[in-house]
């Protein structure tokens, strides 16, 4: 089992994780450990059904749109489905 993790690695990247959920606009709060820009495919898992993959459209800081984040910044990003706390954002 080893050899085959060798041959195939990890293709996903931990970047950060969900801070905060705003349900009715539909936007995370996520605090990166790794930077981002808009174009990327993100992947979010968490809890015991949550894991959907995403682009990156858009994404804003302090109210402003921005086309990329810097590591340890914390975005607004509009997902397609429900999220929480704690959820872990990876890049594809």
């Amino acid at each position: 089992m080893a050899k085959i993790k060798e041959i195939l690695p990890n293709k996903k990247q931990l970047i950060g994780k969900v801070i905060h959920y705003f349900s009715k606009v539909k936007v995370a709060v996520i605090k990166l450990s790794k930077p981002l820009k808009a174009g990327d495919e993100i992947r979010i898992i968490g809890g015991e059904d949550t894991d959907f993959k995403q682009p990156v459209k858009s994404m804003e800081s302090e109210h402003e749109k921005i086309a990329k984040a810097k590591a340890k910044a914390a975005i607004g990003l509009k997902v397609k489905k429900k999220v929480r706390e704690g959820y872990k954002v990876y890049k594809i």
